[in-house]
């Protein structure tokens, strides 16, 4: 048997996300910066997929951009609004993806920014009392934290953040990749300047994200080459991704309330099924519903003897799963999310995260051979 339990670094794709997109490799094969009928035609299709995303999310055509994934949309919202915007400070907190940590930790490098932390507490959370000195101190100030933890799961109230910077003429910027088509995104209740998505994390296809710009902000490109995307990014649209991504979300969407109770479920049940056959398992970060990201279950635990080979004998048993993010997972130095959060070093920990293809049996196997393993050694 085999189980795939890492749908925080990449899900499979829909079906009907493949068929949209073959269907559109088959028969639009056209460049949309092209004046004839074929680009056209190909054009539309990619205004089409603009409109659908910035419908979902209640903003309008012209605030969605088409970028290459989370990634490029974060340094894109991060580098122009310090070259843009007349930034000078920022703030972040010690947990964020590293597609914002590095990003702001360079800027300082090169003298364009003064960079300060936020505190987190014990269980990962952000001190928005903190927050509110930083922000007092250093006027003008980049705020980055994003809407939900890949790693931990916590939830941020983005909204409560938002409304804290605006007190104090602040730029906020979520990564809201791990939320994105899992929670809806209102941007006419949230007053929020950019926010990015990834189509890989809600079943669309990789290597296709987008950033959403308030119209309010006036920002130069970041890739220079063409007048693709508005002006705003050179290159020649990934029409295929575009397609797919815009798909994934329609349906992510029209199926999110299902799909949240049953992922729901499926994390209850395995926090419920770990605490009976290991004892003294342990949960990092909140896992409390409310507070939590319901596709998220990072677990702690206490075979000691099996930390440095624990994925690796998972992935041998057949079950696929991550220690951190992805996006990091080659590195030796370990989760920089579990160390901020003062983490046992000497027990393992393993993120399990979970998608609407999974199943109860799925967990029954997972749980099974966890147990296993932690009784070997």
């Amino acid at each position: 048997m085999k189980v795939y339990l890492d749908n925080a670094a990449t899900t499979p794709l829909d079906p009907e996300v493949i068929k949209v997109m073959t269907e559109t490799m088959q028969e639009n094969y056209g460049n949309p910066s092209s004046i004839h009928a074929h680009g056209r035609q190909v054009k539309t299709i990619v205004e089409k997929a603009r409109k659908t995303v910035a419908h979902l999310l209640k903003a309008s055509p012209a605030e969605i951009f088409f970028t290459s994934g989370g990634t490029e949309a974060d340094n894109m919202a991060i580098v122009r609004s310090i070259m843009d915007l007349g930034i000078k400070h920022a703030i972040t907190s010690p947990v964020e993806h590293h597609a914002v940590l590095h990003t702001l930790e360079e800027q300082e490098k090169l003298g364009n920014i003064t960079l300060n932390l936020v505190r987190v507490d014990a269980e990962g959370n952000v001190d928005l009392a903190h927050l509110r000195e930083l922000l007092a101190e250093n006027p003008r100030t980049f705020v980055s934290l994003m809407h939900a933890n890949n790693e931990i799961g916590n939830l941020t109230d983005i909204k409560n953040v938002s409304q804290i910077c605006r007190e104090f003429n602040a730029v906020f910027h979520s990564d809201t990749v791990q939320t994105m088509g899992h929670y809806p995104h209102d941007l006419t209740d949230i007053d929020i300047d950019f926010i990015t998505g990834a189509g890989h994390k809600f079943h669309g296809p990789k290597g296709v994200g987008f950033l959403y710009i308030n119209a309010k902000n006036k920002i130069k490109p970041m890739i220079y080459g063409g007048a693709q995307e508005r002006n705003m990014r050179g290159g020649t649209e990934n029409v295929y991704g575009i397609v797919g991504l815009a798909k994934a979300l329609e349906i992510s969407y029209e199926q999110m309330a299902e799909h949240h109770a049953h992922i729901q479920a499926l994390k209850e049940y395995m926090k419920e099924e770990l605490q009976k056959a290991i004892p003294d398992v342990r949960f990092n970060g909140v896992t409390t519903a409310n507070n939590s990201l319901y596709t998220v279950l990072n677990v702690s635990l206490p075979c000691t003897g099996i930390a440095d080979m624990l994925l690796f004998s998972l992935d041998i048993a057949g079950v696929s799963a991550s220690g951190g993010s992805a996006c990091s997972s080659g590195s030796e130095i370990g989760s920089h999310v579990l160390q901020a959060l003062n983490c046992d070093a000497s027990r393992p920990s393993v993120r399990f995260s979970f998608s609407k293809y999974n199943t109860k049996e799925d967990i029954d196997f997972a749980v099974k051979t966890l147990k296993d393993l932690c009784e070997e050694k």
